[in-house]
């Protein structure tokens, strides 16, 4: 029988924070531990109990969202700094050194952490543990937190080694915030000091400074102004179980928030740490947030008094402003990056600064490292970079500036996420991150970056490394949360990241990499800077970086290049290279590559003997002799088709120099409907590249309809005339109403002829799949099937005959159809005629469904309603028939309710033998419950237990991707 033998004694302070100085505020509450939990090693027991097979989210209160303000904060369009990242090549760095499973789970995250010691590494994820050597083989099993924690819960166990104590800390929620602390530097053979802190905290990540170990929590449900964001934790007695350790919490003053969000304490990751106090927490501010006016980085200092605890104090913010930064995905939801092959969406990570904000102390300055997730294009969908920084100061408590910062992308137009980053001894950064999508539709998979201490600044220099593809898409929409980089303390240099991915099954991967040297001797080409596409000529010189990857300088090697597998050049680089330096070598002997339109292959190498590893000696690089003078429009920014077009909008166009040769002083033309405007481009566009241009004349689109834009260059003496001209045809549509489909008023299948759509609730209750299409012959009487997420929903269908782009009464296909009249939540399907007359005009157009819960649909298709969801599709009137069927499943879901704010839910069919996701939503759509159910004879059931939520109203959800029933329940 475990018993909690815990005893508490709280002393709570409090204060009026508008009789404080401005400059900081005092600690809002200390509380005294009186007895501490005192655990025997883990070899020293038997019957430990195993790690649980999943847990849901219910008690991870990761639901609230920063809310963005539509069309406000900077930048627009692009990342400023994404250019910063684009390299012709990085230096290559060595395979991980180690890979291995760390954990399975089917917990919704997993909330992967790990931390490693001198002789193990420890691995936590969401509610369990495992021990490992350094080689990756398992010391334990899969263990529940009841091994060391004597209080049971869940969830967000976290983990860190303090390096200057030699011994590992875990935190964990249970019913309050326990943190054990290992009595010696073997996790497995020794002791825990368990201490149980009187407080209630979320998605809480802990850090060790001089003068304690400091945990920031997520405090969705109150202001972080006055509620405690920081606490500080007695360091010193908890190393050595005083039952007196002390805990102070902190607010975050001047912070602005709404809703979730995760700010970090500097962790120290090298046993040289620095003079105890200032200890630094930052967080981002992003523009597009209400109440922040430009994009900067807050940072807070906080110094603990430990004996006078009452006097103990948190700094008013520090504005550090940066490049400007979108980090808002979705506004602020936590759906946001398709997965391959139509899965689920999953979370981006947004308002978060990513596990963890690490710290090192080096001879002349201090340094800090963290990052954060952001939109890097600006564009509709969406594409996920990693904003970076380093932070420096010049020693113990002075001022903290940024010293770089950079925004990476992964290559292949990958989204790159759920970073981690940390810096070793030489100043080197090492950073792991998920990849997923782009052109190689890739999986969720691990990665990892860096950069060498020497290079430019800004720039993530080392190629893309994968630590282990995933085989196939995650489940659910959140993921990852706790990935991490944890250093080796061992050598100092190695960067062990734990990160989450589905390879047959949920799992949890380490890998271990190293930026810093592995051999003394190891030298290769990185870069041919010269020549480049262009027009070239017979005597071009040949240009080439080379980087020392080794630990010795070296002086005096042979390189050579050849080109299209003729006669090889060689010669001899006469210097030093230092260590992670990079010098640039142009070969005496140049080359010919005067043949107009041919494609020259480089490859230019080091011939160092004694080389260690040759796999990074060699450089290939393709240039192509261009045409001199070559212009033309190869995009049309804006405008694009919608509904807001007015009658002055600007004409932005991508022109793109194709030729060899800089141009200027040309014609840059467009012709709107057959009317011509001459505008004159007089910058200087370089050879091979692209500018965004801007008309000097606007246009006018406040017309509803079609308009074909065509932009044209007009450049004497084009060598090619092809390229010049680029047209788009834009739609000034109907405009989009505005309703509520959260609630299950959605149309979730819209099925005519070959339109078969499964879809849920559009922003603000609207969908546009104008890209689906099907052929209706004129004449015809056609089936329309129709799924909705509620019941007593009315039905209208327009078609826009006359191509106006205005849907009115004489264009209605479906005046009022009712679906399942009179009932509310589940998933209804129905069925009715779908007459296309005869007459009506052949060809394509526009086709708008729009439902109204209890009400029959306004006439006019634009007018907000409550309840409801407007889809918009295309039909093309032909003279051939085509007819779909469909079969939905026809089954009950019952939710019962108990004592306690306990609930049990109930699905009877025998039809469907997939696994069924329950979720749970409060009224405003924030997710607080996500579990995987089986069909066990014929019924599907869970026991729902909501005794942790506030009194209300909330949605029940039991289905998958294209079955679904809702029902509301009542918490009292």
């Amino acid at each position: 029988m475990r018993k909690n033998i815990l005893f508490l004694v709280s002393i709570i302070f409090s204060f009026n924070f508008a009789s404080l100085a401005q400059e900081t505020q005092k600690a809002t509450s200390v509380n005294i531990v009186t007895t501490v939990t005192k655990v025997s090693s883990i070899a020293s027991r038997s019957n430990l109990e195993p790690a649980p097979k999943s847990i849901g989210i219910a008690k991870d209160k990761k639901s609230g969202k920063n809310i963005a303000v539509y069309g406000k904060g900077f930048p627009t369009g692009n990342d400023p700094l994404v250019i910063n990242n684009q390299l012709d090549q990085r230096t290559i760095a060595s395979a991980p050194s180690l890979i291995f499973d760390a954990a399975i789970s089917d917990s919704t995250p997993s909330d992967p952490d790990t931390a490693v010691g001198p002789n193990h590494c420890v691995v936590v994820y969401n509610t369990a543990f495992r021990i490992f050597d350094k080689t990756g083989n398992p010391l334990t099993p899969a263990l529940a937190t009841s091994a060391i924690f004597p209080v049971d819960g869940c969830c967000d166990l976290t983990c860190i080694y303090d390096s200057a104590a030699n011994r590992f800390v875990l935190t964990f929620l249970g019913s309050s915030v326990q943190v054990a602390v290992s009595q010696t530097e073997n996790p497995v053979t020794g002791g825990w000091y368990v201490y149980d802190f009187p407080m209630s905290t979320d998605y809480q990540k802990l850090s060790v400074w001089s003068d304690g170990y400091y945990l920031t929590a997520n405090k969705d449900s109150g202001s972080a102004t006055t509620s405690e964001v920081i606490h500080a934790l007695e360091r010193s007695k908890m190393l050595t179980g005083d039952s007196t350790a002390k805990i102070i919490g902190f607010p975050l003053p001047g912070i602005t928030t709404s809703g979730f969000f995760s700010p970090q304490a500097f962790n120290v990751t090298s046993a040289n740490f620095p003079a105890a106090g200032n200890v630094p927490i930052v967080y981002m501010q992003d523009d597009s947030w209400a109440g922040v006016t430009q994009d900067h980085i807050k940072l807070w200092k906080v110094n603990v008094n430990w004996n006078t605890p009452t006097l103990s104090t948190i700094s008013s913010p520090e504005t550090i402003v940066t490049a400007p930064f979108n980090s808002v995905f979705d506004n602020g939801s936590f759906v946001n990056l398709p997965q391959p092959n139509g899965g689920t969406l999953v979370d981006a990570l947004q308002a978060t600064i990513m596990n963890q904000a690490q710290f090192r102390k080096f001879p002349t300055y201090n340094s800090a490292v963290f990052n954060f997730v952001v939109d890097v294009d600006g564009s509709e969908t969406k594409l996920a970079g990693i904003r970076w920084y380093e932070m420096r100061q010049a020693g113990d408590g002075l001022p903290w500036t940024i010293y770089q910062e950079g925004t990476y992308t992964s290559p292949f137009g990958k989204h790159a996420w759920n970073a981690s980053m940390g810096i070793d001894n030489q100043g080197n950064i090492g950073m792991g991150y998920t990849g997923m999508g782009g052109t190689n539709n890739q999986f969720l998979s691990s990665y990892y970056t860096g950069r060498y201490a020497n290079d430019p600044l800004g720039i993530m220099t080392v190629s893309e490394n994968l630590i282990k593809q995933g085989s196939g898409n995650i489940q659910s929409t959140r993921y990852g949360d706790y990935g991490k980089v944890a250093i080796d303390p061992s050598d100092d240099k190695s960067f062990w990241f734990i990160n989450e991915l589905f390879a047959n099954t949920r799992k949890d991967v380490i890998g271990v990499f190293k930026i810093a040297p592995n051999f003394n001797t190891d030298i290769g080409v990185t870069n041919i800077t010269n020549p480049i596409t262009s027009t070239l000529s017979a005597n071009e010189n040949i240009t080439i970086s080379i980087f020392n990857y080794g630990n010795n300088p070296i002086t005096n090697f042979p390189v050579s290049y050849q080109i299209n597998g003729g006669n090889t050049i060689t010669e001899t680089f006469t210097g030093t290279i230092a260590s992670t330096a990079t010098a640039t070598y142009t070969f005496v002997t140049s080359a010919n590559l005067s043949i107009l339109g041919q494609v020259y292959s480089i490859i230019a190498k080091t011939n160092l003997v004694g080389d260690q590893f040759i796999a990074n000696n060699s450089f290939t690089k393709t240039v192509t002799h261009l045409i001199p003078k070559d212009i033309g429009i190869s995009a049309i920014i804006s405008p694009v088709s919608g509904s807001e077009l007015t009658a002055n909008e600007s004409i932005n166009v991508v022109l793109t120099n194709y030729g060899g040769q800089s141009q200027t002083n040309f014609n840059v033309n467009f012709n709107l409907n057959g009317t011509v405007y001459t505008s004159f481009y007089s910058g200087i566009l370089a050879p091979n590249t692209s500018v965004n241009y801007t008309y000097a004349q606007s246009a006018n689109f406040s017309t509803t309809g079609s308009y074909t834009l065509t932009c044209y260059t007009n450049l004497p003496l084009d060598g090619n005339t092809n390229n010049d001209v680029t047209t788009a045809t834009i739609l000034k549509t109907n405009c989009q109403s505005v309703q509520n489909c959260n609630l299950g008023d959605v149309i979730k299948l819209f099925q005519l002829g070959t339109i078969n759509n499964i879809s849920e609730c559009g922003l603000n209750g609207y969908s546009d799949f104008t890209s689906l299409t099907t052929d209706l012959p004129t004449g015809s009487t056609n089936n329309l099937t129709i799924k909705t997420g509620y019941g007593n929903q009315h039905l209208a269908v327009w078609i826009d005959y006359n191509n106006d782009f205005v849907f009115t009464n004489n264009e209605k296909v479906i005046s009022d159809f009712i679906i399942a009249p009179g009932q509310q939540a589940g998933d209804f399907t129905a069925s009715t005629s779908f007459p296309i007359p005869a007459g009506v005009p052949i060809g394509e157009h526009l086709l708008r469904a729009r439902t109204n819960y209890q009400e029959i649909v306004p006439d006019n298709p634009c007018q907000d309603t409550q309840y409801g969801e407007v889809e918009d599709y295309k039909v093309f009137i032909t003279n051939t028939l085509s007819k779909e069927e469909f079969t939905s499943k026809n089954t009950e879901f019952k939710v019962l309710s108990g004592n306690d704010k306990q609930f049990q839910l109930i699905l009877d069919t025998k039809e469907i033998t997939d696994s069924l996701i329950v979720t749970v939503y409060d009224i405003s759509g924030k997710r607080l419950v996500y579990h995987r159910v089986q069909n066990k004879n014929g019924q599907f059931t869970y026991d729902l237990d909501m005794s942790y939520a506030a009194s209300g109203i909330y949605l029940v959800r039991i289905g998958n991707n294209n079955f679904g029933k809702i029902k509301k329940i009542i918490v009292k």
